[in-house]
């Protein structure tokens, strides 16, 4: 039964960030030179926006609901990171070494994550692209605290109608995911969202793209 119940949750998330990654995909299909295909699209785009913020919320709430009354998480092995010392990373590299690694260079749609590396740390055993966005976030606000805190108020993490990515305030995001004590980030994002994000925040911290390697569930059942 437990099995079950984590699938369910799963494929509860995994529908969710699909859903997520179709938005973006009809948006790019649509010929922006056609003004009458691009007011369309536009107006599909907020009609669909508008319900998959509900979806969010009462998906979440649904996963909150069952997990806490389960005691079953949707992560059946606790993620592993690594740092220090060297043979924890030495036997993590191994085995990840067996799957081919991935650069925030590529789509990410309708893929799903096993495991990242961002500069010295490494995790596996990942299921959604949401626990991927937070446990980067939370190594960044480790790795430089001040710079993370700023984000709040940096303007380029504000969209064009001043809506906040990152906000110490969960109510002005539409589905906050806290990161820190004080700080929430946004976190109704597919999964090219999440990419075009995490390369945007590399390029804030001062870190190479070449610091970070994506592996794929794909990969990881391929090989087994």
């Amino acid at each position: 039964m437990n099995k079950s119940i984590r699938n369910i949750l799963t494929d509860l998330e995994h529908v969710h960030e699909n859903l997520l990654s179709l938005s973006d995909d009809i948006w790019l299909s649509i010929d922006h030179n056609d003004q009458e295909a691009l007011n369309e699209g536009v107006a599909f785009k907020k009609r669909y926006n508008e319900k998959m913020i509900a979806f969010g919320k009462l998906a979440s709430a649904i996963s909150s609901l069952v997990q806490e009354y389960t005691n079953i998480q949707i992560e059946e092995h606790q993620v592993e990171p690594w740092t220090s010392p060297r043979e924890s990373r030495d036997r993590f590299i191994k085995d990840m070494d067996k799957l081919q690694p991935h650069s925030l260079d590529e789509s990410f749609t309708y893929k799903r994550p096993y495991g990242f590396v961002l500069e010295d740390q490494g995790y596996k055993e990942i299921v959604t692209w949401r626990r991927v966005y937070e446990l980067f976030l939370k190594q960044l606000a480790a790795k430089s605290p001040d710079t993370f805190t700023a984000l709040c108020e940096n303007p380029d993490y504000h969209s064009n109608r001043g809506n906040p990515t990152f906000s110490q305030d969960p109510l002005k995001l539409r589905s906050a995911m806290p990161v820190t004590d004080g700080i929430h980030a946004e976190s109704n994002l597919s999964a090219n969202s999440i990419r075009d994000l995490m390369k945007r925040l590399l390029e804030t911290f001062g870190i190479p793209e070449t610091e970070v390697k994506i592996y794929l569930r794909e990969d990881r059942d391929a090989e087994e």
